[in-house]
């Protein structure tokens, strides 16, 4: 994923045909951080626990679903990735390229819970969980390509 042009309004972003796909597979597994992970405070009780919980949780999964439907439609958009002679042309507004963030963030993040949360990644690496650290690893190097194009 190279860079191509980059201003105060978009990012445009070059994919071989190998990237694009490695990246709607990534973006696949959103979301990946599961629901339960999310709790209203680890140190202390609010005064409803239940019912602060269920609104929380109701709340998540209302943005979880319209995350969703916005990436569909990010990926669906057929001016979004264009066709050139060596690949894929992907444009992104700054808002969406940011939004993207969080997305990989999501699944980046929910890879390495199914992992366990682990310290040391290669201790935990088996044959069945090699899925989860790759998605985990693809998500953070598109993350770092989208950093990058933000923060130069």
């Amino acid at each position: 994923m190279k860079r191509l042009q980059a201003s105060s309004e978009k990012l445009v972003f070059h994919l071989v045909p190998w990237e694009k796909q490695l990246l709607l597979k990534v973006l696949e597994q959103y979301p990946c951080i599961p629901p339960a992970h999310h709790r209203l405070s680890k140190s202390s009780t609010p005064p409803e626990p239940k019912v602060s919980q269920q609104l929380l949780d109701e709340a998540l999964a209302e943005q979880r679903s319209e995350n969703r439907r916005n990436l569909q439609a990010l990926l669906k958009d057929p001016h979004r990735f264009e066709k050139d002679e060596h690949g894929w042309r992907l444009a992104l507004g700054l808002p969406e390229a940011e939004w993207l963030l969080q997305i990989l963030n999501d699944v980046r993040v929910g890879s390495w819970l199914r992992l366990g949360s682990p310290e040391q990644l290669t201790e935990a690496l088996t044959e069945d969980n090699a899925p989860d650290f790759w998605t985990m690893e693809m998500a953070g190097v598109f993350q770092a390509h989208l950093l990058e194009a933000l923060h130069g």
